[in-house]
């Protein structure tokens, strides 16, 4: 089995946890696996760099003596915002040379500034995914997923997306058992799809102003299977079923039928992870009706089948 470098890219104001949590993930698979990774960090002249959160970092080397790794990985953070341009003219020129291309957070932000991400599908924090979209029109920037990939290069979301990242390129690399006794060992599941929204769908909605639709907001997520049509949920809260359609809009965000859609979909996949219950079940229960209309929902949301999300991401002890 050949050796995988992973070179992780540092800088002042870095987001710690963006290089700590994926560093954590490849060093518990070198110790399951000996010999799969070796590890190296990397400033610009080689010097320690201090965190966004005051941490000081001492990497292994400087970038202009690091050799072309099999894995560049480029976390976030506040120094994204501020970046160098030595870094970024670093990343242009070294980049394409690396056989795997990674960013955490906003480590997109100096990938797509330095033209790596030009004509690909990527995605980042969701407090960035506007910026980063209107910066670089070049780049296809998708906001819901944790993470993306693209060919050779794949893109995550905030924080601790890098951890469920770098979960799924040791699995790529070495194998599902490897990639869970990582998991098992960090306390995290492994379970987490790519295109898994960045938000649950109370996150993802703003909470409403006032108390009839917050009220509603709550009784949706408590019946996911009762009578959510427009006409019921705003007879719930006393208001007409197009003055309710518009005033949920305005406060949440997002229309009742998106927000129903969302918390459904949101259910099941709870039900699927963390309970034996049938198909068939879990549709009724999450208010699809038939396991078919459930399977067109994942499909269209996740990208995978009912089945087969349930196989991916049920823990064992489940089973």
């Amino acid at each position: 089995m050949a050796q995988r470098t992973v070179l992780v890219v540092l800088f002042d104001g870095v987001q710690s946890l963006d290089v700590t949590g994926p560093l954590e993930v490849f060093a518990g698979a070198e110790q399951h696996t000996p010999g799969s990774y070796r590890l190296r960090t990397a400033s610009l002249d080689g010097g320690p760099v201090r965190s966004s959160s005051g941490l000081t970092l001492v990497p292994d080397l400087a970038l202009a003596d690091a050799s072309d790794p099999h894995t560049l990985l480029v976390p976030g953070g506040q120094g994204t915002r501020r970046r160098d341009p030595r870094l970024t003219d670093w990343l242009r020129g070294h980049g394409p040379r690396a056989e795997r291309l990674v960013s955490v957070c906003t480590g997109a932000i100096l990938l797509a500034a330095a033209g790596l991400l030009d004509g690909r599908r990527a995605t980042t924090h969701w407090a960035y995914c506007d910026r980063l979209a209107r910066d670089h029109p070049a780049v296809e920037v998708d906001p819901d997923p944790i993470y993306v990939r693209d060919g050779h290069v794949a893109t995550s979301a905030g924080v601790t997306s890098g951890i469920d990242l770098a979960l799924a390129l040791v699995e790529e690399d070495l194998g599902r058992d490897t990639a869970l006794a990582v998991a098992r060992h960090l306390v995290v599941f492994l379970r987490r799809p790519g295109n898994q929204a960045q938000f649950s769908a109370q996150l993802a909605a703003q909470t409403a102003r006032r108390e009839p639709l917050r009220d509603v907001q709550q009784w949706i997520s408590e019946h996911p299977d009762g009578d959510l049509s427009v006409e019921s949920l705003a007879a719930r809260a006393r208001l007409s079923p197009r003055h309710f359609a518009r005033s949920f809009q305005a406060e949440t965000g997002t229309t009742p039928g998106r927000y129903v859609d969302l918390v459904r979909l949101e259910h099941a996949r709870r039900l699927l992870e963390d309970t034996a219950d049938g198909i068939e079940e879990i549709s009724r229960a999450s208010g699809y009706g038939t396991p078919e209309a459930m399977r067109r929902a994942f499909v269209r949301a996740l990208g995978t089948a009912p089945a087969e999300y349930r196989r991916r991401f049920r823990p064992a002890s489940v089973r």
